[in-house]
């Protein structure tokens, strides 16, 4: 497809590596070409954006203008809309499997218009794993992986039986099974390519790898030089149809990285060091690129935990350039020999290979770190850039309960009798790809593991411990260097091969600790070593949640308590009653790099990848549906046709302006994607839970809202279902709830939707800043729109949010800087007319008109936060999906 470019500046050329020639297209060509003075310092993310533009221009997407401008890009430039295809897209279960069902519907939808159903078919590559399905049932046990594995397939199998057929329906489709690992680890150790080389015909062509993925997180492969971010499934989608995803070129911010991490430090407290800043800094919808001579201290995976929390930190990447870090990571991973060669060749050739010499590129804005000024640190309590050196975490802590009544309660569970009281560590989790696919930060927590079991420490009885690593090669080199056993003897046996904790499936805590903290209204902590801790995510009876380096995870299950000074208490004692410091257990540098040197191999890799696409007996056991089209189960609770396409016409409906809204819902800042779609467990009292008991499920058979999300009848009903979401129109509430108007009556969201759509009434949501922030989650969105909510009027929001909605044919409106709900005087319960509408075009002004129940009416001005002509496009055909489907008819 790419080879057939328009050619305009004369870029195509060949590369000659080893025996194999490629197709390229030279950036040094058109450099010349242009006579650009401005290309040599380019950041090198922008040049992987230029050459992508280079090999798609097509002049309908792509034109020459659009190469000509980025060519030209300089810092504080006009902003320039562009459009980047991807070669690859990444998929996890709980996104992917509404996307195959939207691709499924599709293929309906074709149908019926009369068209050739087999078109709707990913024309590149889309890899989805499975790992966010496993939970922690079972734990602190040898067994606990096999129950938790077996119950996992029990719970899913349909969705993995839907998966299964969608390879054999689709090309281009590949599915990694369940209990293999998480997306980005297997993305960062597996499927990159960094360089990709693709037949066309009898020739080859080679460019950069780029892709989205529909998880947030896949900016972790930004750490090996390959060019992507999160979208949400709705994006991920159309641009598995073929249909380029519609940006602004970014800002690019450049962090200097100088000096070197101090004894004590680990990769984790750089990110949440980095996330700080950057957060403070404003990084939302630009481009982040790391530089300078620190660089070459940083391996590649200490890389991945940074770029990882690119969400967190709010960029759209969190970019580090190929270099001989890079390489070498490449050959430790076991990546063919041509590839690597490939790799650097193609690299080298284009201006793409990072040195310690290399000039700076000419940036936006920059801000700098110095390695060595990096502490130990925690995050939290429910936000990862709200870092706490480790040093303070106890008084950081007590003021986060100061004022809750200090109840204790005296507990029995599994032989052991103790008190509990607010502080006490519940959870205590290495989980997430963040810090598990660093073997610095897992050997580490091994060998702190190893000398407290020496010492005589054991964790106390009320923590739930879990060890859930992204992919299979971290229990080969625990096991090779001989930390496995104390690692289990200190019950953080494995429970799985996933997301875990990290997404919310923490599991249930045992009866006995939950009620005690129900009943007493206690204030519980989660440790773990993941990238998001928002309120209401990792456990409904959890309030605190701090994010932690591996060691310092197996560190507060020793101790047990939040309250707990890390840096100057003991952990405990050993044998002889003596006190045992942190400072006395943590493992030097040298020891965990003689460790990693000894126990991780290429072998490991080559061995757990070579098989990655098989499965386990219960995923080869599976009796999996044939056909193009699927068989729709109307009784199934899991997997459904969705509504999407139901009467579709040909031909758009004119835009039209909004008339006569009420208010579904007012949300204050930091709404986060969990607060609107939550992904974990279903209340049995809940609209989802009292559907899915009417449909003959029970309630320990509900399973979580992400593994529902083939089902828009759940997912609708789970809309605004988040416990701790506070609804300003129902004060005094936590939960799914509002007020109906006229009138005030208090019911839950989804019953008040069905209310208002009965009487024909558009919904909008109004909301304070950063509306949408965490995870790339597009049923934050289609839920919204099934509920019948028309528009959102925010302070600001996340970018991935903002696209989702418009790609579900939700407007979102931004007030004026100054303005929000409360200068304005709305309540919410007035009728809101929304006008402008009908002549949209990228972020014009639009007219609001709030009018009371007295008649009065308040008058404002939003911008449109659609922001390039493509996204009206979208909006006018009601959304992304039918936008591209109506193409293709």
């Amino acid at each position: 497809m790419a080879i057939s470019a328009a050619n305009s500046f004369g870029t195509r050329d060949k590369l000659n590596v080893g025996a194999q020639s490629f197709d390229i297209h030279r950036l040094e060509y058109l450099e010349k070409k242009l006579s650009s003075e401005n290309m040599a310092r380019l950041p090198f993310s922008l040049r992987i954006l230029l050459e992508n533009l280079l090999r798609n221009e097509d002049g309908r997407f792509v034109r020459p203008d659009d190469i000509k401008a980025l060519a030209a890009w300089k810092p504080g430039c006009a902003e320039k809309e562009i459009a980047f295809m991807p070669a690859r897209v990444l998929l996890q279960d709980f996104t992917g499997v509404p996307a195959i069902v939207d691709f499924a519907a599709m293929r309906e939808a074709v149908k019926k218009m009369g068209g050739n159903p087999k078109r709707i078919n990913p024309l590149f590559p889309a890899e989805l794993v499975i790992d966010h399905s496993v939970q922690v049932d079972a734990f602190g046990t040898v067994d606990a992986f096999g129950l938790n594995a077996q119950m996992e397939f029990q719970r899913n199998v349909e969705r993995y039986a839907f998966l299964r057929w969608g390879q054999t329906a689709f090309q281009n489709f590949k599915v990694v099974p369940p209990e293999t690992g998480i997306c980005h680890q297997v993305n960062l150790e597996y499927l990159a390519r960094v360089v990709c080389a693709v037949p066309s015909g009898t020739r080859f062509e080679a460019y950069p790898d780029s892709l989205v993925g529909t998880d947030s997180h896949t900016t972790m492969v930004n750490a090996l030089g390959v060019f992507g971010w999160g979208v949400g499934g709705i994006e991920a989608e159309a641009a598995m149809l073929g249909q380029p995803s519609s940006m602004l070129v970014p800002a690019v911010v450049g962090f200097k990285l100088h000096g070197k991490l101090p004894e004590g430090a680990t990769a984790t407290d750089l990110v949440l060091t980095v996330t700080e800043m950057l957060r403070k800094k404003g990084v939302v919808g630009k481009f982040v690129e790391f530089y300078g001579r620190g660089l070459s201290t940083l391996s590649v995976p200490d890389r991945a935990t940074i770029a990882n929390m690119a969400p967190e930190y709010g960029a759209t990447m969190g970019f580090f350039p190929v270099d001989k870090e890079t390489l070498a990571y490449l050959q430790f991973t076991a990546r063919p020999h041509e590839q690597i060669a490939l790799v650097e060749a193609y690299c080298k050739e284009q201006g793409l290979f990072r040195t310690d010499e290399t000039a700076d590129p000419a940036f936006s804005d920059t801000l700098s770190l110095d390695l060595g000024t990096v502490e130990p640190t925690i995050a939290g309590p429910k936000r990862p850039q709200d870092r706490v050196a480790l040093h303070a975490a106890k008084n950081s802590f007590t003021k986060v309960v100061e004022g809750s009544p200090a109840k204790h309660a005296q507990v029995r569970n599994n032989g052991d009798s103790f008190d509990l009281s607010s502080g006490a560590v519940v959870i205590a989790a290495i989980t997430s790809c963040t810090n598990t696919s660093n073997p610095s930060l897992m050997l580490g927590a091994g060998l702190l593991a190893k000398k407290a079991v020496q010492r005589g420490l054991q964790v106390k009885p009320w923590v739930k411990t879990s060890l859930a690593p992204g992919s299979k090669v971290v229990t080969d080199y625990l096991l090779k260097a001989g930390l496995t056993e104390y690692l289990d003897k200190l019950k953080f046996n494995l429970v799985g091969y996933g997301c875990t904790t990290c997404i919310g499936n923490s599991g249930p805590l045992p009866e006995a600790i939950g009620a005690a903290i129900k009943e007493n209204n206690m204030v519980a902590v989660a440790v773990l070593s993941g990238n998001r801790n928002f309120e209401g995510r990792i456990h409904p009876l959890v309030r605190a949640n701090y994010l932690a380096s591996p060691p310092l995870v197996v560190a507060y299950a020793l101790a047990g308590r939040m309250d707990v000074d890390l840096t100057t208490e003991p952990l405990g004692n050993d044998q002889a009653g003596k006190p045992v410091y942190l400072h006395e257990i943590w493992p030097t540098p040298q020891e965990v790099e003689a460790t990693v040197r000894q126990a991780v191999t290429r072998e490991q890799y080559k061995k757990q990848y070579a098989a990655v696409y098989d499965g386990d007996e219960h995923w080869k056991g599976m009796a999996v549906p044939a056909g193009d089209l699927y068989q729709w189960d109307a009784k199934s609770t899991y997997i459904k046709l969705p509504p999407y396409f139901k009467n579709m016409s040909k031909i758009s409906a004119p835009l039209a302006d909004i008339h006569a809204a009420r208010v579904l819902a007012i949300l204050g800042d930091s709404i986060t994607t969990d607060h609107i779609s939550p992904a974990g467990s279903i209340g049995a009292d809940s609209p989802a839970g009292k559907y899915l008991i009417a449909n003959g499920v029970k309630a320990h058979e509900f399973n979580s809202y992400g593994a529902r999300r083939g089902n828009h009848e759940v997912m609708m009903r789970g809309t605004f279902a988040n416990i701790r979401l506070k609804n300003h129109l129902a004060p005094g509430t936590e939960g799914g709830w509002t007020a109906y108007q006229p009138g005030g009556e208090q019911m839950s969201i989804y019953d008040a939707s069905v209310k208002y759509r009965e009487a024909g009434m558009p919904l909008i949501i109004l909301a304070g800043k950063e509306y949408g922030s965490g995870s790339s989650r597009d049923w934050a969105a289609k839920g919204p729109k099934l509920l019948g909510v028309r528009a959102v009027i925010a302070e600001s929001y996340e970018r991935i949010h903002r696209s989702n909605l418009v790609g579900m044919g939700i407007l979102p409106l931004e007030f004026k800087a100054g303005a929000n709900r409360e200068t304005l005087g709305l309540t919410g319960k007035e009728t809101f007319e929304i006008t402008g509408v009908a002549a949209l075009a990228p972020r014009i002004d639009i007219h609001v008109a709030a009018m009371s129940d007295d008649g009065s009416t308040k008058q404002f001005t939003v911008a449109a936060r659609v922001d390039t002509p493509e996204e009206v496009a979208y909006y006018q055909n009601g959304g992304i999906l039918t936008y591209v489907l109506r193409q293709m008819i």
